[in-house]
């Protein structure tokens, strides 16, 4: 894992601009900093909304993997069956 930057955050007060500039052309987040303790965690949106597709896919894998332990839930043959009709229904 990566060591995130760190920005004090005067340092964001007095740049801004070219502090959201950063955070548009990078993926990671950005440290803000006040008094020399971590405040706040800044990121571009697409670095956001990526992270938030991820999340809710891990979400959803853990969803049904607890599904699984509970023997709930569907197996492959049924997914793939209801996965073929809806398939099938949709050419029509």
């Amino acid at each position: 894992m990566k060591i995130p930057d760190i920005i004090p955050v005067t340092d964001l007060r007095q740049d801004a601009a070219s502090v959201l500039k950063k955070l548009q052309d990078s993926a990671d987040p950005l440290v803000v900093t006040q008094r020399g303790r971590a405040i706040a965690v800044i990121q571009s949106v697409d670095a956001y909304e990526k992270s938030e597709r991820e999340r809710e896919l891990l979400h959803l894998l853990a969803v049904g993997e607890k599904e699984i332990a509970d023997g709930v839930g569907h197996t492959l043959t049924s997914v793939f069956k209801e996965a073929d009709a809806l398939l099938k229904g949709s050419d029509s």
